[in-house]
């Protein structure tokens, strides 16, 4: 593919929910790519609009205005979406949990079951393989959700603060993860975070404020 391909694209996109006085405008009219070797930050305080602007991206919301257009390259399993909170099913096992795109995607059971392993190990969650999820913490659920999508070996990968729930040192193991992943299997990042050292981890950093997407700051 080539190095320079845009996967999405919001022109001028906006979400609102609700209508008239009580409408409540989540994403004022944003305009974004994301290309293939993108790392990108989204920074901003809670309720700023960050996790709709990955709603948007995903696919999971439809624009109210404006368009989000999606490479024609692009397969249903290619854009991978690491949730802020609860997301694993209760009656699966961490591993079926990691497990369940490949199996949903026709990978043999055991297949998904060895790439599951591999992207709990990735994550330092592999020992948490059998247990259920009301057997774990909330931060053991956020790593488990991020080796989900690590296994699916997505080319895009939108992590909505992925490590809001982890201490500084699993945080900072979980955000290597998600950076050796997507340099290893060519896909593009972006993360949401509230957390400035988490943000100068990644090549671009956008501020959002109010549902208001800011220019972007390049580091160097």
């Amino acid at each position: 593919m080539p190095p320079d391909e845009v996967l999405v694209a919001c022109q001028d996109a906006a979400l609102t929910f609700g209508e008239g006085p009580q409408a409540v405008v989540a994403v004022h009219g944003t305009t974004l790519e994301i290309g293939t070797d993108d790392r990108l930050a989204v920074v901003g305080p809670s309720g700023s609009g960050k996790s709709s602007l990955l709603h948007l991206l995903a696919g999971l919301e439809q624009p109210t205005s404006g368009m989000v257009t999606r490479s024609a390259s692009l397969g249903p399993y290619d854009i991978g979406l690491i949730f802020q909170g609860d997301s694993l099913i209760p009656a699966l096992s961490v591993v079926e949990n990691a497990a369940l795109p490949l199996v949903l995607a026709g990978r043999s059971e055991r297949e998904a079951r060895q790439a599951a392993l591999a992207a709990l190990d990735l994550v330092g969650a592999a020992d948490l393989a059998d247990r259920l999820p009301e057997e774990i913490s909330g931060g053991q659920a956020q790593r488990v959700a991020a080796a989900r999508v690590l296994a699916q070996a997505p080319r895009l990968i939108l992590a909505d603060e992925p490590t809001g729930r982890l201490d500084h040192a699993t945080g900072a193991h979980v955000l290597d993860a998600l950076l050796a992943a997507a340099d290893h299997i060519g896909a593009a990042l972006v993360v949401t975070t509230h957390d400035p050292g988490v943000a100068a981890r990644l090549s671009v950093r956008r501020s959002m404020h109010d549902g208001r997407l800011l220019a972007p700051e390049e580091v160097s």
